[in-house]
């Protein structure tokens, strides 16, 4: 397996992600990442890639469209192995993302709190992070992805040692990414369920919109 050459890191609780970044860098992995944390990773002295310059298109409604590009999907779920995959990276100028640090918008905690409104509670649906998530656990043969800080260390050390972790710790943090993402879409389709529209102002507001 190739060493790891680029990481995109997008977080909402970016606990420890500065330090992390930081060894990556020292590793010689390019960074690419999204508003809020490109943000703090510059402010930490960081070279950071904006993922809109990565791709060529912005930030679109919001920052509701931020990662939802081919060039991103492609540089992670394309197989390293497979000469026609690689083929089409090369003809669509499509380069690898070999490890995705992703954790998502906290839907539980807003939702959590009495006062939340519908409208609130939609924002904090995340979209781009869990497609990120999915799509690099899927190809866990290829990809690195991580949702807990926990397993930094296990990362750079693997990385430190051999340029690239190992199937076994990539086919591990893959199935944490479908633990979580389950936990997630859960926690959204039960809140939403406890809606009456009959009796919710947003419907009536804007049922006859």
């Amino acid at each position: 397996m190739q060493k790891a050459k680029r990481a995109l890191i997008s977080l909402t609780d970016k606990s420890g992600c500065t330090a992390f970044a930081g060894a990556l860098a020292a590793l010689g992995i390019e960074l690419l990442s999204t508003g809020g944390t490109a943000k703090v990773l510059r402010e930490a002295g960081l070279a950071v890639v904006e993922v809109s310059d990565f791709t060529g298109f912005p930030e679109l409604f919001d920052g509701r469209v931020k990662t939802l590009h081919p060039k991103v999907h492609g540089g992670i779920l394309f197989q390293r192995a497979n000469p026609e995959h690689v083929d089409q990276c090369r003809s669509h100028g499509f380069g690898p993302i070999d490890l995705v640090v992703v954790n998502l918008y906290a839907f539980a905690q807003a939702v959590a709190d009495p006062a939340c409104s519908l409208v609130e509670a939609v924002e904090q649906i995340d979209i781009g992070g869990p497609t990120l998530l999915r799509a690099a656990a899927k190809n866990f043969q290829d990809v690195t992805v991580i949702v807990d800080p926990t397993d930094y260390p296990q990362v750079l050390q693997e990385l430190g040692e051999k340029g690239h972790t190992s199937l076994e710790t990539r086919f591990r943090l893959a199935c944490k990414v479908f633990s979580l993402t389950s936990a997630y879409d859960t926690a959204i389709s039960q809140w939403l369920s406890g809606i009456e529209p009959v009796q919710h102002p947003f419907f009536r507001e804007f049922g006859n919109a």
